[in-house]
């Protein structure tokens, strides 16, 4: 049995079959080797409990893996064996306990869902998995209880609305129903039993003139407040915005058309952009595909382009409350499109079948063979449309100023 002080060159040294224990200077420890099999070198520790000789692997040689850190290692694990526990014991259950996690039962759902699952479908699941539910990331799925759920759903519900917090508590049950179906040993789904939480009638919101203003007003020169008033001006969807390409604009003919790929419906749509709403528009950076972000997160992915969308909303709701004084009544991205298109077939006179036009829904005066030779006609009617709509919000008085004045 060979002794010697470890260091890197005394590990470097070793041959096959070889191991070495740690001695020879002052901050030997007792129990603590190297040895190697083949051409890997292996820290490890030989220790006595419970009336036995047990040996204990650190790990590898090379990162992280030092003489010293090891060493710094077997002392602590020398230190359990003071404390009567078996080093091997406790490791072993840090490793079940790391299998069982929520992150890692997560992580496996999503490896399966994405074979079976839209791509728009499977970003949201992901998002609302991995960003949602983070503060139960590290807990056993074994030891998750109704409680803590019913708690994260009502903290989800009071910062982000009743909706993506129904959403987020939908991921997690389809994730251990799951998880169950796979044979983990889970008694019960510990989502069922919580409170699903109640949803407004979002789809009623049309913010008041009042609120468009503060909105409006709010928005900062950065990706979130152009895409925001871009939202508003537009009338589309959120995706439709954010992940916008250059490929799809006509800057000179002021047109944008979104592709079948791009679309609820699956059906292309040529919305024109009026001069408030081209003024919004980026300058154009080389090699940059699409407007909003930081580019392509990674290929494959469709909905590249913006995000951050939670963060960026409350940071624009605390400037917008600054405005009225209080806090903006709950909203979401989708009550601009509601708003806009109410407003404008409401107050400002635009035909149905034109606001039907800009929305991009296929339905009445729209449907069928009718829809597909008037596309063309409706462009002049649209643009008129949108035109009137965007005078309408820029001539929003902003009451910060009045309030400064």
């Amino acid at each position: 049995m060979a002794v010697s002080s470890i260091t890197i060159r005394t590990v470097q040294a070793l041959r096959p079959g070889e191991t070495i224990w740690d001695a020879n200077h002052r901050e030997a420890v007792r129990g603590f080797g190297v040895r190697r099999q083949r051409d890997q070198a292996t820290y490890v520790l030989k220790y006595r409990v419970f009336g036995r000789q047990r040996f204990a692997t650190i790990g590898a040689h090379g990162a992280p893996w030092t003489p010293e850190l090891a060493r710094k290692e077997a002392k602590r694990l020398l230190g359990i064996v003071a404390n009567g526990k078996d080093p091997a014991d406790e490791k072993a259950k840090a490793r079940l306990q790391a299998a069982d996690t929520l992150r890692t039962i997560a992580d496996q759902y999503l490896r399966n869902a994405k074979q079976r699952l839209k791509p728009r479908t499977y970003s949201d699941i992901k998002r609302y998995l991995l960003v949602s539910w983070k503060p139960l990331h590290s807990v056993s799925v074994f030891q998750i209880s109704r409680r803590q759920i019913s708690g994260r759903i009502a903290d989800l519900a009071s910062a982000h609305g009743a909706v993506s917090a129904a959403r987020a508590r939908t991921a997690l049950s389809s994730t251990f129903n799951w998880a169950i179906r796979e044979g983990l040993d889970i008694v019960a789904n510990p989502v069922l039993g919580t409170n699903r939480p109640v949803q407004p009638r979002s789809r009623e919101r049309v913010l008041t003139d009042r609120e468009l203003s503060a909105m409006w007003h709010a928005c900062g020169d950065d990706d979130y407040g152009r895409i925001v008033r871009l939202l508003l001006l537009t009338a589309q969807r959120r995706d439709e915005v954010g992940s916008m390409q250059w490929a799809e604009l006509d800057t000179f003919s002021g047109l944008w058309t979104l592709p079948s790929a791009r679309t609820k419906n699956h059906r292309e749509h040529s919305l024109p952009l009026v001069p408030a709403a081209l003024s919004l528009l980026p300058h154009r950076q080389i090699g940059r595909e699409f407007l909003f972000g930081d580019g392509p997160r990674r290929s494959g992915d469709p909905h590249r382009g913006f995000s951050g969308w939670s963060k960026s909303k409350a940071a624009l709701d605390a400037r917008a409350a600054k405005t009225l004084g209080a806090p903006l009544p709950h909203w979401t991205i989708h009550d601009l499109r509601r708003s806009a298109s109410t407003i404008m077939a409401d107050r400002l006179g635009v035909l149905p079948h034109i606001v039907e036009a800009i929305l991009n829904h296929v339905s009445g005066h729209r449907a069928g063979v009718a829809g597909v030779y008037n596309r063309a006609r409706y462009e002049t009617e649209m643009r008129e449309a949108l035109e009137r709509w965007a005078q309408h919000v820029t001539a929003l008085p902003d009451e910060s100023r009045l309030l400064a004045e």
